[in-house]
C-alpha cells in the first residue's frame, strides 16, 4: 500500500511520470526497476521507507518490494521536494500529513508556501550570483580579444 492509498486521496505530483510504465494493476516493480527509473540508489529507497517518506511498499510473497505507478509519482514528488531544498523532515511531515487525509490540506498549504518562499529568495540569490559571474566572463571575454599591448592595463 503507498502513502496515496492509505487515505484513498489523489496523488500530489508535478512531475512527468517515468517513461516504460506498465498499465495500472500489472504495475509491480522491483527495487532494481525503481532505482533504474529514478537514479536512486536502493539504499535511499529502503532508508525512505525506514523514516516514513515511502510506507506501505507491498511485498512479494517472498518478501521483495514492489512499487507501483503511484509509488513512482510519489517518488517524483519528493524528488522535486529534494530539488527545492525542502529538509527532509519537512518531507516526512508533508507525507504523514497527506496519510492524514484531506482535513490537513491547510497545513500542506503552508509548508508548500513557505519552501515556494524559500526556493523565491534562492532565486534571487542565484540571479545575483549570475549577475557577477556574467560580468566577470564579460571581462575575460573582452581581454582576449583586446591587443597584447593593452590586456595589462
Amino acid at each position: 500500500m503507498t502513502v496515496m492509498e492509505t487515505t484513498g486521496t489523489r496523488t500530489d505530483t508535478c512531475a512527468a511520470p517515468p517513461q516504460n510504465r506498465r498499465p495500472d494493476g500489472e504495475d509491480r516493480y522491483t527495487i532494481s526497476e525503481v532505482v533504474d527509473f529514478t537514479g536512486l540508489t536502493a539504499h535511499t529507497l529502503r532508508w525512505y521507507e525506514r523514516i516514513g517518506l515511502m510506507p506501505h511498499i507491498d511485498r512479494s510473497h517472498t518478501g521483495q518490494r514492489r512499487y507501483t505507478n503511484r509509488d513512482l509519482d510519489w517518488l517524483d514528488l519528493v524528488g522535486k521536494l529534494r530539488l527545492t531544498g525542502m529538509p527532509v523532515a519537512d518531507m516526512v511531515r508533508y507525507a504523514e500529513l497527506v496519510r492524514e487525509g484531506d482535513h490537513t490540506y491547510g497545513e500542506r498549504f503552508e509548508l508548500l508556501k513557505t519552501t515556494r518562499e524559500d526556493v523565491l529568495a534562492r532565486i534571487d540569490e542565484l540571479r545575483g550570483t549570475l549577475a557577477v559571474l556574467d560580468k566577470k566572463i564579460s571581462i575575460y571575454a573582452d581581454a582576449g580579444r583586446a591587443p597584447v599591448s593593452e590586456r595589462s592595463r
